[in-house]
Formats: C-alpha cells, structure tokens, sequence
C-alpha cells in the first residue's frame, strides 16, 4: 500500500507540472495582445526613426540597427552611438522608453500576477488539471449525494473531476483541499464536459437532482465518447431501469441512492443493487491484482475479513461456482463477488 501511495504522489507531482506547463501556454495565448503590440511598437519606431535620421541628416547605418536602438533605448539601455544632436530625435530617445516599458510592463505585470497566483485563475487552473487525467472518473454535481460520492472514490485511490454548476456551495474547497479539481461549470455543455477530458474519461456519474438534466449529459458524454461507462441518477425507478435496458447505463433510482453504490459502479462491472430487507446487494466482477493483499489467501479468509460471498472463480477459463473456503485465490484470477456497496467498495479499494 506505501508502494501504491508513493506511485500515486509522483503521479500528482508529475500531473501538476503538466497542468502547469499547459496552464501556461494559455497564459502565453491570453497575453498575445500586449506581446503583439509591443512588438509593432519597436518595428514600427525603428521604421520611422531609420525614415526621420535620414531625413534631419543624421542617418543610421541600416534599418535593422535603427530597430535595435529602439529595442535598447526602450529598455533604457545607451545605444551603441552617440547621442543625436536633433531635437527631435533626442525627443525619441525619450519617448520611446515611456511607450514601451507602459505597454510591456502592464502586460508582464498582469501576466506574473496570473502565473504565480492561480487561483485568481481557479477555473482555467482546474481545466489545466483535468486535462492531464486519464481514464479517470467525471462526477457531475456536488451536492449532498455527490460530495459523498467524490469521497468514497477519493478513498479508493480513482482520479477524479467534478463539475458543479453552483457556485455557493461549501462542497467545492472541501472538494478541492482533497486535491480534487472542480469545474464550476454547466454539465450539459460540451465545452464543460470537453473541460473535464471527456473523451479520455473511464466513467462519468451524474448525481444531480435533475432526471432530464442528467439524461442531457449522459447522452452528450456517450456522444463525445463512445466508449465512456455512465452512470445516473435518476428518481424514478421504471425510468432508471428502462435507461439500462435501452442505452446500457447505469441506472440507479431512489431506492438504490447510496454514495458507496455509485463508487463501486464506478470503479468495477458491478449489478444494479437488489434490497433485501433492507440490505442492498450487488454482484461485481474483479481480477485479482499481482500485488494485492487477498493474492495467495483463501476465499474463507476473504469472505470474513471483508464480510461478502465469492461466488465464482475463475482461472485458465476454467470457473468454479461457489468455491470452497479452502480454495486460495491467485493472482490473475476473475472474482464474482457478491455483497454490500461498503464491503465491495473496500476490496476493490484494497485490490487495486
């Protein structure tokens, strides 16, 4: 496990540099303006100076040294001759300086102040950070559900991105000291869902209160990648269930609304829950990672310590129902296991 979190911490080391790298590139684009106009000023008044030096019978060499006694005289740099005697171009020698270090410092000023205080810039800043995910987790509202939902998928170790289109919720820097980025954003605009690297995505959760919002995004986000796994909430039973049927959502209703049952259908191939008196039930799929810990133990030893049922296993595509306690479960091998949303959620946590 101290193996897995010292590999996670230099993900988000490396993560981070991207965002950074990236976060500045747009930085660079938004300060084309100033850049630009700087630029012209210097070209433009190297143009007219090496024009008017003719003119007042004090020429310079070429235009390219007139440009360059622009550039250093509007850094405040001596040029490499000797002060003209016109008044007129002496005027330049002063006006020059005064139009640049105006246009460039105002600019740069903005610019530092940007780079180095990004949460002045928080939702470009997010966007730079979900840009770097990959097969990553997209969690759509952040309300008492969702931010249930962001923690138990923070705890089993999965990338996350939130977007939360109110802005006044506590959830959001909650969310965000755990080193979440969130989008405050509409979900049911492409551009937010592109925000979020959408087509990189491994699963998207809609967690909202809005059935037909959430069915907007789940169908944009199948749209914008076809392959993404989506699960949704979605108040009315029938509703839910004839989701699955006919889009292969997800799907989950009022009765089935429970934080660790949204992680785990996030995380694993993992049924719709069932209620029996009371106790909601999920059958999950999973393949025994090499170095976790129920590799080499027996599927007694798994059955009590993590309070489920390993109904199948299977190795060299050969299954073995309801496997006895005295079976020991090796890496590689695929699981069916069937309990509760905690308990599952806690052994997919501990096998990845």
């Amino acid at each position: 496990m101290a193996k897995k979190h010292q590999q996670r911490a230099h993900e988000n080391r490396w993560q981070n540099f991207q965002a950074s790298i990236r976060d500045t590139k747009i930085l660079l684009r938004e300060f084309r303006a100033p850049l630009s106009w700087f630029s012209i000023a210097v070209l433009g008044g190297g143009v007219f100076y090496h024009y008017i030096s003719k003119s007042l019978g004090e020429p310079i060499d070429s235009l390219v040294e007139s440009i360059y006694t622009v550039l250093t005289i509007t850094f405040l740099q001596p040029p490499n001759r000797d002060f003209p005697n016109h008044i007129v171009l002496q005027l330049f020698h002063f006006f020059m300086p005064i139009v640049g270090i105006i246009m460039l410092a105002q600019g740069l000023a903005d610019f530092g102040s940007l780079l180095f205080n990004r949460r002045a810039r928080s939702k470009e800043w997010e966007m730079a950070v979900a840009s770097t995910f990959k097969n990553h987790v997209i969690l759509v509202g952040l309300g008492h559900l969702g931010y249930r939902v962001a923690l138990k998928l923070h705890e089993m170790g999965e990338q996350i991105v939130v977007i939360e289109i109110n802005t006044d919720t506590d959830t959001i820097n909650a969310a965000r000291n755990l080193g979440i980025p969130v989008l405050q954003d509409d979900a049911t605009r492409p551009a937010a869902l592109e925000g979020a690297n959408v087509k990189y995505a491994r699963t998207i959760i809609m967690a909202s209160q809005n059935d037909a919002a959430n069915l907007q995004i789940a169908l944009k986000a199948r749209s914008m990648n076809p392959g993404i796994k989506v699960v949704v909430r979605i108040f009315d039973e029938d509703f839910a269930h004839a989701l699955q049927d006919q889009f292969g959502f997800i799907a989950l209703s009022a009765t089935e609304m429970a934080a660790p049952v949204f992680a785990a259908a996030a995380g694993v191939d993992v049924t719709n829950p069932i209620s029996i008196e009371g106790q909601l039930l999920s059958l999950a799929r999973m393949i025994v990672a090499e170095d976790s810990p129920i590799t080499e133990k027996t599927v007694g030893y798994v059955e009590d310590t993590y309070h489920l049922n390993i109904v199948l296993l299977r190795r060299d595509h050969q299954s073995e129902m309801h496997p006895t306690d005295s079976s020991v479960i090796h890496k590689g091998d695929t699981l069916a296991v069937l309990g509760g949303p905690e308990q599952l959620s806690h052994l997919m946590h501990d096998n990845e």
